[in-house]
């Protein structure tokens, strides 16, 4: 059985459990204390850090390359598209998500006053510049859930405790994140220390 060493809060850990559930596979998931991380972890992730996924030999970390690996062994529904070019966009959006989106992420949880309100503004932004493409279909990619919709969506559920509000003009948005958050998928990949954060 796979077992995915997750942290409660992490949003990393956070996309590859919505991935484990929409999936509907068996798989173990170990919490791991983040401010307290066990041994196990540092000998398995030279990194230490979650979330790492194990399944007999393999360790993978980094969970856009864990969510792939899941995607091609358990192709049911496919969260990546099967045609090489649009695959290809997509990790390039991924990438962007990484590098527009999440290093920001890493800077407010920082907690560094100004370093923290700029990165609040770029998020806002970035956010905001995608909302035209809701306007025209269901999820970022097409009408169909993909990977892209698990990777943005535990950032959104995340918008209010990193102090981020959006504009009357990311109003699509905020609408493509309420049904984000009612997929099954979602919901059962909640932990209870994620339910919390929005009441």
């Amino acid at each position: 059985m796979m077992k995915l060493y997750s942290g409660t809060s992490c949003p990393y850990s956070h996309r590859c459990r919505i991935v484990l559930f929409e999936k509907g596979m068996d798989f173990e998931v170990i919490d791991v204390d983040l401010m307290n991380k066990s041994e196990d972890l540092a000998a398995i992730n030279p990194y230490n850090k979650v979330p790492v996924l194990v399944e007999r030999e393999l360790v993978l970390f980094q969970a856009n390359i864990i969510n792939e690996y899941i995607d091609e062994r358990f192709p049911h529904p496919q969260l990546m598209p099967p045609d090489p070019v649009l695959r290809a966009h997509t990790r390039l959006f991924l990438h962007q998500f990484e590098q527009e989106l999440y290093a920001h992420v890493d800077v407010i949880e920082q907690g560094v006053a100004k370093a923290a309100e700029k990165s609040r503004a770029a998020i806002r932004d970035n956010l905001t510049q995608l909302s035209p493409i809701l306007t025209k279909q269901k999820f970022l990619l097409s009408d169909e859930f993909s990977m892209l919709d698990v990777a943005i969506a535990p950032l959104l559920w995340r918008l209010d405790r990193y102090g981020i509000q959006l504009g009357r003009e990311a109003a699509p948005m905020m609408k493509y994140a309420e049904r984000l958050f009612s997929r099954q998928g979602f919901i059962d990949a909640l932990t209870s220390s994620e339910r919390a954060m929005r009441k």
